[in-house]
């Protein structure tokens, strides 16, 4: 968070950035950092759409396993809001980088990508990922996956032993 956010904050000292969580109080943060503290469950969906974009940075272990994104990025996605995440093996598998996520590397990715955002383009970006995740990314979309790989490999085993 340090170097995603933080980072992204102090080179771009003139744009606003909103921190909420906890665990960041007493943490000295850039003079364009405003931190809320803890966000509710139930603001999630506002507090995700009301900024510009939202930044997720996945766990070092989710990131090194990849192909195992954190909710946070469906949450953000399924809320409309213009996501940016780090780079990790296997996001393509979820949102389509450029089109439905932005992925950085590091904070200077991050500061890189907020300069040329147009509003236009988050609200875009932030659609067509709420999109995607309406399409495939649902628990019931989740579940008919898990049945269909249940029935064949039931159907592979029972043609097996005949």
């Amino acid at each position: 968070m340090k170097e995603f956010f933080f980072g992204a904050a102090l080179a771009r000292p003139k744009q606003a950035f909103l921190i909420g969580g906890s665990g960041w109080d007493g943490v000295e943060m850039p003079a364009n950092v405003s931190y809320i503290g803890h966000v509710p469950t139930r603001d999630h969906n506002a507090f995700n759409t009301s900024p510009k974009a939202v930044l997720n940075i996945s766990r070092e272990s989710m990131a090194r396993n990849g192909f195992s994104p954190a909710t946070r990025v469906f949450e953000a996605a399924g809320s409309g809001a213009c996501l940016i995440t780090d780079a990790w093996e296997g996001i393509e598998l979820f949102l389509k980088p450029g089109d439905e996520v932005l992925v950085a590397r590091d904070g200077q990715d991050v500061a890189d990508i907020l300069s040329g955002l147009t509003p236009e383009r988050a609200a875009t970006i932030g659609n067509q990922a709420l999109e995607r995740v309406l399409a495939e990314h649902t628990y019931a979309s989740r579940a008919e996956l898990v049945d269909t790989i249940f029935r064949a490999d039931k159907q592979k085993n029972t043609e097996a032993a005949e």
